[in-house]
C-alpha cells in the first residue's frame, strides 16, 4: 500500500511542478485523504435492504421479523438478523409485510384501444400469425399500468388476440418508458385459439367490465350448428396443413439447401415443435380439452390449457398428462343458465385438489387490476390462502418457465416486491411501497388523484 502512496505522491508533485515551474511538497495528510476518496466505493442507490418485516417468501416458510437484501435488481439475501452492507440503504418495514410481486397469466393491457375510433393493437387480421409478438404493440403509456401497479401486480403475460393461431406471448414489467425496457421474455408460449363448434358465441372475458347479466335477450344470435361445424373443420384442417408444412420446411432449413427461403410464421413455429416452447391453447368446454389435448399427442407438443372452464370434467386426464392450466377469471357468470351458481369460484380448488398446477389470468386489460380479488374470491370455496398467492406469483412464472427469475423471494430473483399492510389479496390492504426489478415505483394513479382532488374536506 505504502508504495502505492509514494507512487501516487511522486505524480502529484511532478504534475504540480510542471504547471508552477518550482517543486512544491505536497502535505501527506492532504495526499492521504485524495487517495481515500478515490479508493472509497460511492453508495449504490440500487442497493437496499427491507428490514424487520414479516416476509412471505411463497416458496417456503414465512419469515417473521426477517429482512430482504437487494443489489442490483437482484434479491441477494433473506432470512433473520440480517446484516446491511455499508453501501446499502436500510428501509425500515417493521409492522409490515412484503410479498412478491403478482403476475397476471394472460392480459391484454396496453393492447387496449387508446380511444374508440382508434383500432386495437391486440389483434391481427388472418387465421395464421404466430411470428407477431404481442409485446412489441404494448403501449408503456396506458392508463391502465399504473393503477394495475398500484394493486401489486408487477408484471403481466400479455396475449394476443386472433381465430386460431394469434401470435407470441411475452412477459413484461408493469415499468419502463419503452417496450425493451419493460421486456422480461420475449416469447412466454404461442397463442392458439383451439377451434370448437360454437353454436352460442362465448362473451369474451373483456366485456365482463360492464356487469350485465350474460344470459338475457341482448345475447347473440345463435349459429346454425351446420354452420359451426363447417367453420370447425376447416380451421382444423387450416391447423394441421400449418403443421404439416412447418415440418417440411423444417427438414428444409436442416438440409442446408441453396433453395432455402426463410419464412418467419414457419420460424416461430420451430421453437413449438422443438418442444422449448408450449402453446398457450384456449379450450374452454369439456370436449375442446380434450381434443386439444389429443392434438398435442399427435403432434408431440407442449402445452399450456387456457380458460379451462370445464377443467374440472376432465381432472384426471389432465392431470395425467402433467398439463398446468391457466384459469380464467372467477368474477365471471356461469356459462350455462343451470349451473351452479358458485361454479367459478370451486374449479381452482378442483385443480389444486387434483394436484395440478395453476394459475389465475384475467384476460382482460381494464381487469388485470383486480387479480388479486380473482384469487381472493377462491379461496372461501376451498382453495387454501397460500395457493391463492401462489396462483397469481410463483405457479406463473413456473407455468411459463421463468420460474428461477421470478415469483418468489429467493435469492438470485429479480426483486419484484411489494410491502403492504396486510394480505394483498384483502381489499382492504394498502401497498406501501413497491419494487420492480429493484427499482421503487411510483403508486400515484389518476384515481388517487381524482379522489384527492374531489374528496370532502
Amino acid at each position: 500500500m505504502w508504495g502505492r502512496l509514494l507512487t501516487c505522491g511522486g505524480l502529484i508533485t511532478r504534475l504540480y511542478e510542471c504547471k508552477t515551474k518550482r517543486r512544491v511538497r505536497v502535505p501527506w495528510l492532504l495526499l492521504l485523504s485524495v487517495v481515500a476518496v478515490a479508493q472509497t466505493p460511492p453508495p449504490d442507490s440500487n442497493s437496499f435492504m427491507l428490514k424487520g418485516g414479516t416476509v412471505h417468501t411463497i416458496s417456503g416458510a414465512v419469515i417473521e421479523n426477517g429482512s430482504v437484501l437487494v443489489r442490483n435488481g437482484k434479491i441477494v439475501g433473506v432470512g433473520k438478523n440480517l446484516a446491511a452492507p455499508k453501501d446499502f440503504k436500510v428501509i425500515d418495514i417493521s409492522g409490515e409485510h412484503v410479498y412478491p410481486g403478482m403476475i397476471d397469466s394472460a392480459s391484454m393491457i396496453g393492447l387496449e384501444k387508446a380511444s374508440e375510433e382508434l383500432p386495437s393493437d391486440a389483434e391481427e387480421i388472418g387465421l395464421i400469425n404466430p411470428q407477431l409478438r404481442a409485446a412489441t404493440a404494448v403501449n408503456p403509456d396506458s392508463d391502465l399500468i399504473p393503477i394495475t401497479r398500484a394493486n401489486g401486480v408487477t408484471s403481466v403475460v400479455v396475449m394476443p388476440q386472433g381465430d386460431l393461431i394469434a401470435g407470441q406471448m411475452s412477459l413484461i414489467h408493469l415499468d419502463g418508458s419503452s417496450n425493451d425496457a419493460m421486456l422480461v421474455s420475449k416469447t412466454t408460449s404461442v397463442y392458439l385459439k383451439f377451434p370448437a363448434i360454437v353454436t352460442v358465441p362465448l362473451r369474451p372475458h373483456e366485456a365482463d367490465d360492464a356487469d350485465e347479466d350474460p344470459h338475457t335477450d341482448d345475447t347473440p344470435e345463435p349459429i346454425p350448428y351446420e354452420q359451426a361445424k363447417r367453420e370447425y373443420d376447416e380451421k382444423m384442417q387450416t391447423l394441421h396443413s400449418f403443421f404439416d408444412a412447418a415440418r417440411v420446411y423444417r427438414r428444409a432449413k436442416q438440409s442446408k439447401s441453396r433453395d432455402f427461403k426463410p419464412d418467419l410464421k414457419y420460424e416461430a413455429l420451430l421453437p413449438v415443435l422443438e418442444g422449448a416452447t408450449p402453446m398457450f391453447v384456449s379450450a374452454v368446454r369439456e370436449r375442446e380439452i380434450r381434443e386439444a389435448i389429443a392434438f398435442a399427442d399427435e403432434q408431440k407438443i407442449k402445452i399450456i390449457l387456457a380458460d379451462a372452464y370445464e377443467a374440472y370434467k376432465v381432472l384426471p386426464l389432465i392431470k395425467s398428462h402433467n398439463i398446468p392450466v391457466v384459469l380464467g377469471p372467477t368474477f365471471t357468470y356461469p356459462l350455462d343458465r343451470d349451473e351452479e351458481y358458485d361454479r367459478n369460484y370451486t374449479i381452482a380448488a378442483d385443480l389444486y385438489k387434483a394436484g395440478i398446477k395453476f394459475a389465475i389470468g384475467t384476460f382482460s386489460a381494464m381487469s388485470s387490476r383486480n387479480l388479486p380479488f380473482q384469487a381472493a374470491a377462491a379461496v372461501p370455496y376451498g382453495l387454501p390462502e397460500d395457493a391463492a398467492y401462489r396462483a397469481v406469483s410463483l405457479n406463473p412464472a413456473e407455468i411459463f418457465g421463468l420460474g428461477k427469475k421470478l415469483g418468489s423471494i429467493d435469492e438470485g430473483k429479480s426483486a419484484d416486491l411489494i410491502v403492504t399492510d396486510g394480505d394483498p389479496l384483502d381489499v382492504r390492504t394498502t401497498v406501501k411501497m413497491e419494487f420492480i426489478d429493484g427499482k421503487p415505483v411510483d403508486l400515484e394513479t389518476r384515481q388517487k388523484q381524482l379522489y384527492e382532488k374531489y374528496k370532502v374536506k
